[in-house]
């Protein structure tokens, strides 16, 4: 009999975890802010297709050689490219699933009643998070079959067997990168009162670490290393590497760096390459898998942002006093 009861309990308790999995995930479908950062999206997406199929096909191009991967990374005078725009406004999409998780539930007065139903705790922000992190998967692949299918119906190119995998370890890293912002959000969710401050927080920390973060890197590397006068020449390789580790904090300039790595087989070395190491090298394009053990460490560093940031909230959720 007492075997017979835990094992209903247990059930009761997996089965509370997979309800309020499907109960997130459909709130996070059927809400109109989905519904707004995936059309913002997908009109951005449209809009980069377009200007990269005129910057590519609107002239004679130099190469035809993975051209269908050069969609991806080429923009026009007027227009970001598909890989830099998902780099930039990516995040709103983690930020906007994962800024009010908690806080939300904490200020309606619904935490309480989800706490107290037959399920572990640690349950409800599981919960949230895996439908968070799902919902991010979804937005990258359909924006990836989009952008595919919109190419090759006005290109009539048709990629092979090395551009699909490149494509495919790009959506995945893309996905890995939007879960860091996730992460970050949900932090922010659980530590702030308000769903506002906690935006507002999320924001701030993306505008800087998009777009004031090579600003700082640079006055750093300059400062350390300045590049003025004789001692400067000999200073150049020194205050790029410092100059390039102080950017590589940012996720956004990790994802960037390894989308171009993956997207342009041409690049055959992250970082300082002297003249010794490019002597004698030949020209041509590496394989899927020389190119994936490059990014290799910039997606092991963003997966355990996205880990690193999960612990921090559930820790801080655990320790926290749910009340009335």
């Amino acid at each position: 009999m007492p075997r017979r009861c835990a094992g209903a309990s247990s059930a009761r308790e997996g089965t509370g975890l997979a309800a309020l999995y499907r109960k997130e995930l459909s709130d996070h479908l059927n809400s109109k802010r989905f519904l707004l950062i995936f059309a913002l999206l997908l009109v951005v997406t449209t809009a980069s297709l377009g200007g990269a199929v005129t910057t590519l096909f609107g002239g004679s191009t130099e190469s035809t050689e993975f051209l269908f991967l050069r969609l991806f990374t080429t923009g026009s005078s007027s227009i970001y490219s598909f890989a830099t725009f998902l780099a930039f406004l990516g995040p709103l999409a983690g930020i906007t699933l994962g800024f009010d998780a908690v806080n939300t539930e904490r200020s309606q007065g619904t935490l309480i009643r989800l706490a107290a139903q037959p399920i572990y705790r640690d349950a409800i922000l599981n919960a949230k998070f895996l439908a968070g992190a799902t919902v991010i998967g979804l937005i990258v692949a359909a924006l990836g079959l989009y952008f595919c299918g919109a190419a090759m119906l006005l290109t009539g190119l048709v990629p092979g067997g090395e551009e699909i995998l490149r494509v495919i370890a790009f959506l995945l890293l893309s996905a890995v990168y939007i879960c860091v912002w996730l992460a970050l959000a949900v932090i922010f969710s659980v530590v702030c009162r308000h769903a506002a401050t906690a935006a507002l927080a999320c924001i701030s920390i993306w505008l800087f670490l998009s777009l004031f973060m090579s600003l700082v890197a640079s006055g750093i590397a300059n400062a350390v290393y300045p590049l003025s006068g004789m001692e400067g020449i000999l200073n150049m390789v020194d205050n790029y590497e410092l100059e390039l580790a102080v950017n590589r904090i940012s996720p956004y300039y990790l994802y960037s760096e390894a989308a171009t790595t993956i997207l342009n087989p041409s690049v055959r070395s992250i970082g300082v390459v002297t003249m010794s190491a490019a002597s004698g090298a030949v020209a041509s394009s590496l394989p899927f898998a020389q190119s994936l053990l490059l990014v290799w460490p910039h997606l092991v560093v963003m997966a355990s942002l996205v880990l690193a940031g999960f612990a921090a909230a559930y820790i801080r959720f655990m320790r926290q006093e749910i009340r009335a």
